[in-house]
């Protein structure tokens, strides 16, 4: 008599009780990593990986970012979702800001944020209970991979949902991009040569640019062209200027940001007599891209409908 009682209140208990999440396992690059619970205090490193954990709404789960103002403009977009998160270093952090802001989570890549062989790795920051999860597109720098496609992307939110248990935002947002991806890629010509286009970040007496491994690759191939770095097996990387005049881009991606501006770059490729019979230079063909829709993150999707619009305009 008694157990029948008792047995009501313990099933009430039960159900008023917190579900137990069980670990999470995620791939990151070359290493599995285990989550024995969503992570509290988290840091992203750069502009396009701090809004991917804002498209996923973990503000709340923040206790910083790092490494943006030292090189870009916070916009408007971003700058409203960051208001009350501090940026705790301008440029990648050291192991002490981490440290200091008690962070038990990094967000950050090879190259975007840390550095191979340097003070910041997931090697560096395991004894203190700080745990890493890699860009996937950055892997390329201390592993071999495939050349990416939008699903890096994809897979880092994806990650990011499973680790943080937001698994249904996440998954939303992916369905959401692949349903716009689908929609464009219907509309593009068919049966003809992709557009050769190049990426143009920085430098003068070298240009800095995106080869194989790079995010505007996957980028370029979505909106129906084809990078003309796409044999360089690196994933951001200084060329010479021969390779690109030979090649004869027809287009120009214009990487937006730093102190020199988009409308400087472009004058000066304009007004170098090198470059006066390059077709995108002749057709004033440039495609202007925000840094951080031009690397790994939410604005893709948007950017590549920017690009297919550019390559063909009239038929999207």
């Amino acid at each position: 008599m008694m157990y029948r009682l008792l047995a009501p209140l313990a099933l009430a208990a039960l159900l008023a009780a917190p579900a137990f999440a069980a670990p999470v396992t995620v791939k990151s690059c070359n290493r599995e990593v285990t989550f024995e619970a969503p992570p509290k205090r988290a840091v992203s490193n750069d502009v396009n990986l701090t809004e991917m954990m804002l498209a996923l709404k973990l503000q709340d789960r923040m206790v910083g970012y790092t490494g943006i103002s030292g090189w870009k403009t916070i916009d408007e977009r971003l700058r409203a979702g960051l208001k009350a998160l501090p940026e705790l270093s301008p440029k990648y952090p050291t192991k002490e800001v981490l440290l200091n802001a008690d962070a038990d989570f990094y967000f950050a890549g090879w190259n975007y944020g840390m550095k191979v062989g340097g003070e910041v790795t997931p090697e560096t920051l395991a004894p203190f209970g700080i745990k890493v999860y890699e860009l996937t597109e950055s892997c390329i720098h201390i592993m071999s991979k495939a050349k990416p496609t939008m699903d890096d992307m994809f897979v880092d939110l994806l990650n990011l949902g499973r680790i943080f248990q937001v698994q249904d935002r996440a998954e939303a947002l992916v369905k959401t991009w692949r349903a716009q991806l689908a929609t464009l890629q219907a509309k593009l010509p068919k049966g003809q040569a992709p557009l050769r286009v190049f990426v143009y970040d920085s430098g003068t007496d070298k240009p800095f640019t995106s080869g194989a491994y790079g995010i505007p690759t996957a980028m370029i191939e979505a909106a129906g062209g084809m990078n003309i770095m796409e044999d360089v097996a690196k994933s951001w990387t200084e060329v010479s200027w021969e390779p690109v005049i030979e090649r004869n881009p027809q287009a120009i991606v214009i990487v937006n940001y730093g102190e020199v501006t988009a409308e400087q770059k472009i004058a000066f490729l304009k007004d170098n007599p090198a470059f006066k019979n390059v077709d995108a230079v002749r057709n004033n063909r440039f495609v202007v891209l925000d840094y951080v829709a031009a690397t790994p993150g939410p604005r893709n999707i948007e950017a590549i409908e920017k690009l297919a619009a550019a390559f063909y305009p009239g038929t999207l």
